[in-house]
Formats: structure tokens, sequence, C-alpha cells
């Protein structure tokens, strides 16, 4: 029998090829093939880096056909590399369902850390940051949001969301009113690209200006803890 390979989850730029690691240059060279999350964004990272691979597809229509698929060829002896389009794989992104399939069947799964929009956001946050919610993306029905915002309110801590760039004036907006438009904000939009910026203010600010605004970001809100109320004993 041949000795099993190995899974290897590759964090990727999110926008600046310099961010590459040294790690993550030596992986690519070394397995069989390259898992990737579109067959365009796969290749041309690999064609910067100079290097040819296998690219085999795994996204939300083939996971869990393609998850099954790539465990025998784990089995069979190939290792493999599993990105996304750009930073961590798996965090909000395909690939969760090839590492459920791979827990305690005795091939390594082996985590390659890099650039991170969330960690990124969070590295510049400029109050103490102990403890925070992520949120990621909403639901998009309306009513779903409203009562997914309501709820994270009233946890009174940190709350951070992404979204589709479309929909960055939308969030801005829902936000502010759910949490109240003074509520102190931080928004990354385009981390690590020429277009960086980083913006801070309250909700309704931003939402004010920056309502037509499209770019991907990172949304962190500084909620309040909620106000005690005094009980009889008090």
């Amino acid at each position: 029998m041949n000795k099993p390979g190995c899974l290897y989850v590759v964090a990727t730029p999110i926008g600046n090829l310099q961010d590459i690691t040294l790690r993550a240059i030596d992986t690519f060279k070394s397995v069989d093939a390259v898992i990737c999350e579109e067959q365009r964004e796969g290749s041309t990272l690999l064609k910067k880096l100079g290097i040819q691979k296998e690219l085999i597809l795994l996204n939300e229509h083939n996971e869990e056909e393609q998850s099954i698929a790539l465990v025998q060829r784990l089995q069979d002896g190939q290792s493999l590399a599993l990105m996304s389009d750009c930073g961590t794989p798996v965090f909000a992104d395909p690939g969760y369902r090839l590492v459920e399939l791979l827990t305690g069947s005795g091939i390594r799964v082996i985590p390659l850390p890099g650039p991170s929009s969330l960690m990124a956001a969070l590295s510049i946050v400029d109050f103490k940051l102990e403890k925070f919610v992520f949120a990621g993306f909403l639901p998009r029905e309306d009513n779903w949001r409203q009562q997914e915002l309501a709820r994270l309110h009233g946890l009174g801590m940190p709350v951070i969301l992404m979204d589709t760039p479309y929909r960055l004036g939308r969030l801005l907006h829902e936000t502010a009113h759910a949490f109240g438009e003074s509520t102190r904000a931080i928004l990354a939009c385009d981390l690590t690209l020429p277009s960086e910026t980083i913006y801070r203010g309250q909700l309704g600010d931003l939402a004010k200006n920056l309502a037509r605004k499209k770019a991907e970001f990172i949304l962190i809100l500084r909620a309040s803890p909620p106000t005690r109320r005094p009980s009889h004993g008090d």
C-alpha cells in the first residue's frame, strides 16, 4: 500500500503578491496538484510564481463529490495543496468538507499560515481588543439580516462583518440603524492593494459619506456592552 499523502492548506496573498510566504512557494512546487476555487485565480497565481501544476477545482458547485475524489487521491499517496481565491482557505471559503472527511482518516492536514484580511484588519484597531464576534456574511433576506444585527448588537462586544463590494453601502446603513449612528467603526477597504484605505469614525458618518463606495472590505464595529438595568436589590 502507498503511504498516504498530505493536504496542505495554504494561505495566499489577498492583493499583494509580495505577501506570499517562502513556505507556500516551496509547498506549491512539491505537491502533486493544487486545489483551487477558480481556474483563473489558481493559474494566475502559479504562473506569477513560475510554477506549473495540475489544478483541481473545488468550489460551492462541486464540493461534495470532488472532496470524496480528493480523499482517494490522498489515500493513494498524493500530496495536495488547497488554496482559495485569496487569503486563508476554508475560512468563509470552500474546503471544510474535504477537511471534515479527512478527520480521523490518518491523512495529515497541515496549515500554512499567511495572509488573512481578518487578521490584517484586526491588527490596526485603535482600541484594546480582548474578544470579538466574527459574524462574517449576514443572511441576504432583509428580515433575517435585521434579526441577526439585533442579536449581534445585544452581545455588547466588537463585531466583525464582511460582505460583497456592492453591498457595502447597504451594510453601513443597516449597521448604523441597528447599532446606532454614533457607534464607532473601522472600515478597512482593499487591504494590501494600492487603493487600500482605512476609514475610522461613527457609523452614521460612514454610511452617509461612503454610501456608493464599492470595495473589498472588513467592517469592525466597536459595540459597547449593553446598559445594565438596576435590580430591585441595588
